[in-house]
């Protein structure tokens, strides 16, 4: 099995403690993570676990395959 983060380029975030009601950031969010064969099972196995996404406005998704489990931590300041 393969395994696959869904993004969508939909929607806008802020940045912690905004009091702008107009977005900071343009980006992609995550909408979770899926497996299987192939991307179209993986999908099909992530919308059976997060069936509430249809209920969403989302409409395009993205699906990347992930080529490993390993985890890096950046910081864009010191922490």
């Amino acid at each position: 099995m393969k395994s696959y983060i869904f993004i969508t380029s939909e929607g806008f975030t802020f940045q912690p403690d905004s009091d702008s009601p107009i977005p900071d950031i343009e980006n992609c969010q995550v909408l979770g993570f899926g497996s299987g064969v192939d991307s179209d099972d993986a999908f099909r196995n992530f919308l059976k676990e997060n069936e509430f996404l249809l209920d969403t406005s989302f409409v395009e998704v993205t699906a990347l395959e992930l080529a490993n489990n390993e985890e890096r931590y950046f910081y864009l300041k010191n922490p």
